[in-house]
């Protein structure tokens, strides 16, 4: 008995656990609250501040004059030219940014990367600059510009030329919300339709446009709100003739100044509200179009584990 008592004793005691001193890793609360102040006062001082500024300068002198201000004649034109530019230039965009991301996402080839590039050069240059390719095209004294007056055909300081710096301008917007997300989606569902039979116009419309519906959606309201808040290459090729090729932007400019405040920020709020429609659209369908990536992942996944 008593030698079962000694190796009792004599057994080694359990090791107390070792207490680390615990370490915030987050900064103290006042750096996170100095953090998020400063954060809001930024967003206020340059978003909120002058947001509301336009509004409360084209209210200024009642909603009377707010409503002749944007019934103008002259107001008028510029919003009807505005729309026509945007009507024109998101439809071929459209219709070139599904094409260039089918193509780019879906196939292998030589010159993709050159394509690829082409498609982002509009963010390369400077609007003016793009402004002044046109000029240097269909000016009087530029490459087509004698010919042009020969047959009569005016595409500076007119429509067209406004709507071809529409088009250059918001070049890339569809394909490039386009691309990533066709690329990420494969060519499997597309390789097993052919498989199956049908036409490359039948695979495109009901798989290959379904799947992408709402990045094109969201390509789409991105060109419409560049398009119509464009200024500098159209600022180039339009000639500012009132009532004729001024778009809201212009018109705004040239209220301004005229020293006509109320007026041009009237017109401006038009603006504003669309911005603020397209914010609204824009993050709707933002959400969108990751519950259909969460989707189409689950879906995946399911198949894998099947």
């Amino acid at each position: 008995m008593s030698a079962v008592l000694d190796n009792i004793k004599a057994a080694p005691k359990a090791a107390a656990p070792v207490r680390r001193p615990s370490t915030n890793v987050l900064e103290p609360d006042w750096v996170r609250y100095l953090l998020i102040a400063v954060a809001l006062g930024f967003l206020t001082l340059f978003l909120f501040v002058p947001l509301a500024a336009v509004f409360t300068e084209a209210m200024k002198k009642g909603w009377g004059t707010y409503v002749e201000s944007i019934t103008d004649p002259d107001a008028l034109s510029a919003i009807k030219l505005t729309l026509i530019a945007a009507g024109i230039s998101v439809p071929l965009n459209l219709v070139f940014g599904v094409a260039a991301a089918w193509c780019i996402a879906k196939f292998e080839f030589r010159g993709k990367s050159i394509l690829l590039t082409l498609i982002d050069l509009p963010f390369s240059v400077s609007p003016v600059i793009a402004g002044l390719i046109y000029v240097l095209m269909f000016g009087a004294q530029g490459w087509f510009g004698e010919w042009l007056m020969e047959h009569d055909i005016k595409i500076l300081f007119a429509v067209p030329g406004i709507v071809l710096a529409t088009v250059f301008i918001t070049f890339p917007f569809v394909a490039r919300e386009l691309i990533p997300l066709m690329q990420q989606q494969g060519t499997e569902e597309e390789e097993a339709a052919l498989v199956l039979g049908a036409s490359g116009w039948s695979t495109f419309m009901r798989v290959t446009l379904p799947n992408i519906k709402w990045g094109l959606l969201y390509g789409v309201i991105l060109c419409n709100a560049r398009a119509m808040g464009e200024f500098g290459a159209v600022s180039v090729v339009s000639g500012h003739i009132r009532g004729e090729t001024n778009t809201m932007p212009l018109q705004v400019e040239i209220l301004y100044n005229e020293y006509n405040f109320t007026a041009a920020f009237a017109i401006a709020s038009l603006l504003a509200l669309l911005a603020l429609v397209t914010l609204a659209v824009k993050s709707f369908i933002e959400w969108r179009l990751h519950q259909a990536r969460k989707a189409a992942a689950d879906e995946r996944q399911k198949e894998a584990l099947a």
